[in-house]
């Protein structure tokens, strides 16, 4: 039995290897279908201590409800010297903020994420929905009915989070000595078709952003990544 299990791990080691993304134990249920979820949910955790015990190059971290191999982050440095001449594209920092907004206040419309940030949004939005990181999740039952926009599984696979809960607490921000300003309160019209009629100033929340961002939000400080994470 006992070599049965070492197969059995090695198998889960290898799929979570080629594995570009997280995966879930119901996809390891369809290849293991004698075992028990629980009994490759033990593996699985066999597999995670045995690489924190050796201190390896490779990690196993629960990501988004499933599980997904990373690079250990103390190999980040090594790793960004092999592939310096990769390209990448990142988030803008437009970008960051809307996700930001978007991710503490969900469901959220597009007005109130103009409202904060102080600027039009229609574009950065398109670009989070183009890239799978927001979605829409319903309408607001306000006049025109604008459509709430939320995060996806791709958004907590693409800063490595296992769940929103995962998430900095605003509480921490001002830990770390950021100022969060507060949107303005005053209300905002939506005509017929949800566009904003009149949009009063209000603070841009950048620190919500790049706090986020800088502090835990994104696995590139940490070097955590498949290789290095890809936008």
């Amino acid at each position: 039995m006992d070599e049965q299990i070492k197969i059995y791990k090695s198998a889960i080691e290898a799929l979570l290897f080629i594995s570009e993304k997280p995966i879930v134990l119901d996809q390891l249920k369809g290849v293991f279908p004698e075992l028990k979820p629980s009994q490759i949910h033990d593996l699985i955790k066999q597999l995670q201590e045995e690489y924190v015990n050796r201190e390896a190059g490779m990690v196993i971290v629960e990501i988004a409800g499933g599980f997904q191999m990373l690079s250990n982050s103390h190999a980040a440095p090594y790793i960004r010297e092999f592939y310096k001449t990769k390209t990448k594209e990142k988030l803008s920092k437009p970008a960051l903020e809307c996700l930001a907004i978007m991710a503490y206040k969900q469901p959220v419309g597009r007005a109130e994420v103009e409202v904060i940030r102080g600027v039009n949004s229609d574009g950065t939005i398109a670009h989070l929905l183009n890239k799978g990181l927001i979605k829409i999740t319903g309408r607001k039952e306000v006049p025109g009915r604008p459509f709430l926009y939320g995060t996806t599984k791709e958004f907590l696979e693409y800063f490595g989070l296992k769940s929103l809960e995962d998430m900095p607490k605003m509480e921490e921000f001002t830990q770390l000595g950021v100022d969060v300003p507060k949107a303005d309160s005053t209300p905002v019209e939506e005509n017929t078709v949800g566009e904003t009629q009149a949009m009063p100033e209000a603070d841009p929340q950048e620190a919500v952003a790049v706090a986020a961002q800088e502090e835990s939000m994104t696995q590139e400080s940490s070097g955590q990544s498949r290789v290095e994470r890809e936008s």
